[in-house]
């Protein structure tokens, strides 16, 4: 098959290319270490405080809050654990609005982003609040997207899925968390643009969020999911029957995924990196803000991270301070020129 580029044809087309390995050494020379050198300064965190997930249990969200626990209370294990607490709505418009008018000071609610939330943010999704109105706070790692049908579809590799998808787009049905402009739309809306037809002609069901799309699925009510490593990694290690097509890496990923191919390898030049962290409201004071960087950037720094991170089907790198910020302004610059090239309304 030869080589779509979905850059050339205008899907996204980005200033300067992101680069894992820079961000990596940046994390370093500029987040973790900078972070770490301010322990002294730092503030302890909140006695209660609480990871929302904004959406329902069992996605991706659900899995960042559940790691961050996790690490967190490695580093720190007299202090209590952090709760979890599920606010689904518009795949985090609801926990977004709230943590920038009901919590924005609030420094015991941290909230769950992905990339997914950046692309939503442009599009002004989350409403007329620029994303500057929180406060970032840290980045676990980096997720991906998958193409995954059911171990029973016909079609063997995403050639095969693209060639059907050409001849009778209608009968294909895509399931992801979002509606149109998400993050689990644009996914297969550049996959239909790879295989030679509009996004207006494929057919799209929308789910609060991945669990929701990865169980419509499993049920036979649709047919490809455009989804996220680590939610349908789960559901793999699990047995589920699930046939993943295609990772959007720029490389086969390590563990359970090495032996599914990249869609770069299969001639699509289709790339879809997630970030996942963590943000807090607007007002959150600024010591406060660096108690969390900290303690994020100590955690993170920790033996036993990046094992648990690996589990999670997340990469490298993890990011705090100016590596996370220059990361997400990069991301929010490349969702703007993608969902201009679809035609979506953007945030003024």
């Amino acid at each position: 098959m030869k080589r779509r580029s979905l850059l050339q044809a205008g899907a996204l087309a980005p200033a300067r290319p992101l680069d894992p390995a820079r961000l990596i050494r940046q994390a370093g020379a500029l987040g973790l270490a900078a972070w770490a050198a301010a322990a002294t300064r730092a503030q302890p965190l909140p006695a209660a405080a609480e990871c929302i997930v904004p959406a329902k249990p069992g996605g991706g969200f659900d899995l960042g809050c559940q790691l961050a626990r996790a690490a967190l209370q490695r580093a720190e294990p007299a202090r209590p654990a952090l709760a979890i607490r599920y606010l689904p709505g518009g795949i985090g418009a609801l926990a977004y609005r709230q943590a920038i008018t009901q919590r924005a000071a609030d420094a015991g609610s941290l909230v769950a982003f992905s990339s997914g939330s950046l692309l939503n943010l442009v599009q002004g999704r989350f409403g007329p609040a620029p994303a500057r109105e929180v406060r970032w706070v840290a980045g676990l790692g980096i997720d991906h997207g998958v193409i995954a049908v059911h171990r029973d579809a016909p079609w063997p590799s995403l050639g095969a899925l693209l060639a059907a998808l050409k001849v009778h787009p209608r009968a294909i049905a895509f399931g992801a968390g979002g509606t149109i402009g998400s993050q689990d739309w644009m996914k297969a809306a550049l996959l239909a643009r790879a295989a030679g037809i509009g996004h207006q002609a494929m057919r799209f069901v929308a789910f609060e969020g991945g669990g929701d799309a990865l169980a419509a699925l499993l049920g036979g009510h649709v047919q490809v999911l455009a989804g996220d490593a680590t939610e349908v990694g789960r559901q793999w290690d699990a047995a589920a029957p699930l046939r993943v097509l295609a990772v959007l890496a720029e490389a086969r990923l390590p563990g359970r995924w090495g032996p599914v191919p990249t869609a770069r390898e299969q001639g699509v030049d289709l790339l879809w990196p997630i970030l996942r962290g963590f943000y807090l409201g607007p007002d959150v004071a600024d010591a406060q803000h660096a108690a969390w960087v900290h303690a994020f950037a100590t955690a993170m720094a920790l033996p036993g991270f990046a094992e648990d991170r690996a589990r999670a089907g997340l990469q490298p790198p993890a990011l705090t301070g100016p590596a996370l910020d220059e990361y997400i302004a990069r991301q929010l610059s490349q969702y703007r020129a993608l969902a201009a090239s679809f035609g979506l309304p953007l945030r003024r």
